[in-house]
């Protein structure tokens, strides 16, 4: 146990003892260290059964050494720091009692500035649950408050003044009521479960899955069997897509918490616990496989002429998508324009997936236009952050590889990246190709002006600084997109 105590007088003030995990802080700094650990260190993984054999403090304490958390953009309790704020006004002492290392709870204690003294793990003794309640006892007699979250918080609570707690676990919360423990005040922040695991899940991110019709509906093979085939495929994906951003998101807290946006999202802000996430990531994949591997089978049972040749190599296009997501997670999204490269790419996956999954295949103009139009939107995500950036005063991408100088070649790239994919769309037109799908193939020389008008304003709001950094979410949400959306998709039918 380390502990660092000064001028603590039990008779005039109860000591005011303070959780960290899941209290003063909504998330768990274990395991927010070993998702640190897994992103700048992954070379000592291998390690961690060897340190956990040596007992859990030994284990806090290897971590902590190996990595640094960034304890200034934790996601603190708002309700609970102010409380703690106003008792250290008034003269209360204070203490930071936690089952963490110690050299984490001091550097979390010295940057608050509210504590009389840290009771952490020291790497011998995990201070947590009885061993904790000893602590205090040594310290502070019996004259003592604490303040938890969970159930090996409940002795404390049981023998302390005036308990409280801090977002309580649902099994603290039925622990308390069966010992007849009223807490003296809660300090609750939570958002809607079922809204934060939406947001999680990047649900609104399934629309670019609609990519995987494209295949089917441009060649205008629109028969129950493929489009039930289509339809799994496209939920698969989703499951998929959803499994990786929270593979990204838990791999990205340290450097999300320091974005003025991202770190509002559910593990960067403690929200959602990083443990739900990997479980949540394990059944996601189990489910996207299951639905992957009955594509097949659907597609044959409705219709068994139309059969697929290769009945599992949408299987393959899944496997690819998640394992260039991983990869993408871990390293190749600060590679610099590798990592652009790679994010248009993965629309192409999506086109190939589809086709794989109906046994359509995609022909050549389609994938042309996607890898440039695809390579436009990269770009802007890219440009659109950095000029985020520089309004806010920074000067490089934290967890990217790009500088502010590099934004003027980055508009350079991408609107040329644009403007090729019409070029690629007006030659498609002209081609034998299109008039064998269309009627009036003339008609399509309209679709021009309007591509030509959506990419124009993409890139000219991205410039101002009025581009949300998602350009799907944009595309999604923009009354002016979903407009122009509507007249392609008349212009189409008409030439047909």
């Amino acid at each position: 146990m380390t502990q660092s105590i000064s001028g603590l007088d039990p008779v005039v003030m109860p000591a005011l003892c303070v959780d960290l995990d899941g209290t003063l802080v909504k998330s768990d700094t274990l395991v927010d260290s070993t998702l640190a650990l897994a992103r700048y260190r992954p070379e000592l993984l291998w390690k961690i059964p060897g340190w956990l054999v040596q007992g859990k403090a030994a284990l806090k304490r290897h971590i902590t050494s190996s990595v640094s958390l960034d304890v200034e953009h934790l996601p603190y309790n708002r309700e609970l720091l102010q409380y703690l704020e106003q008792q250290h006004a008034q003269g209360r002492p204070i203490y930071l009692a936690t089952a963490a290392d110690s050299v984490l709870a001091h550097r979390i204690a010295e940057h608050l500035g509210l504590f009389t003294g840290v009771l952490a793990s020291d790497g011998n003794l995990n201070l947590a649950g009885h061993n904790k309640l000893a602590a205090f006892r040594q310290t502070f007699g019996g004259n003592f408050c604490y303040i938890g979250n969970a159930l090996p918080d409940l002795p404390l609570l049981e023998n302390c003044h005036y308990p409280m707690v801090a977002n309580p676990t649902r099994g603290l919360r039925a622990a308390l009521q069966k010992a007849k423990v009223t807490p003296s005040r809660s300090f609750t922040e939570k958002t809607s479960p079922l809204k934060t695991w939406f947001k999680a899940l990047r649900i609104h991110q399934w629309a670019k899955n609609i990519l995987l019709f494209l295949p089917l509906l441009l060649a205008h093979a629109l028969k129950p069997a493929l489009i039930a085939g289509a339809v799994l495929a496209f939920l698969s994906f989703g499951l998929c897509a959803s499994a990786t951003y929270v593979v990204n998101d838990l791999l990205d807290i340290e450097a999300d918490r320091q974005h003025p946006r991202k770190r509002r999202r559910p593990f960067a802000s403690g929200d959602l616990s990083a443990l739900t996430g990997v479980g949540a990531i394990v059944l996601f994949l189990i489910a996207s496989l299951a639905i992957a591997l009955s594509v097949p089978h659907v597609i044959a049972r409705i219709s068994p002429e139309l059969a697929l040749r290769r009945p599992y190599h949408f299987l393959v296009w899944l496997g690819i998508y998640a394992v260039t997501t991983l990869a993408y997670s871990l390293r190749l999204k600060r590679a610099v324009l590798v990592d652009v490269i790679v994010l248009s790419g993965l629309y192409t996956i999506r086109i190939l997936a589809g086709s794989a999954a109906t046994g359509i295949d995609a022909s050549a103009w389609l994938g042309s236009f996607s890898i440039f139009f695809f390579l436009s939107l990269a770009f802007v995500k890219r440009f659109a952050e950095l000029e985020n950036l520089r309004e806010r005063g920074g000067e490089v991408a934290k967890g990217r590889g790009y500088h502010i100088s590099d934004i003027e070649q980055l508009r350079s790239f991408g609107s040329a990246s644009g403007y090729v994919s019409v070029a690629v769309l007006t030659l498609y037109i002209s081609n034998l190709d299109a008039a064998q799908l269309y009627s009036h193939t003339r008609r399509l020389w309209l679709l021009i002006p309007v591509l030509l008008l959506w990419i124009s304003r993409l890139w000219l709001l991205a410039s101002r600084g009025e581009l949300n950094e998602d350009p799907v979410v944009y595309a999604i949400t923009d009354k002016r997109s979903l407009f122009l959306g509507v007249i392609v998709l008349l212009i189409v039918l008409s030439a047909l």
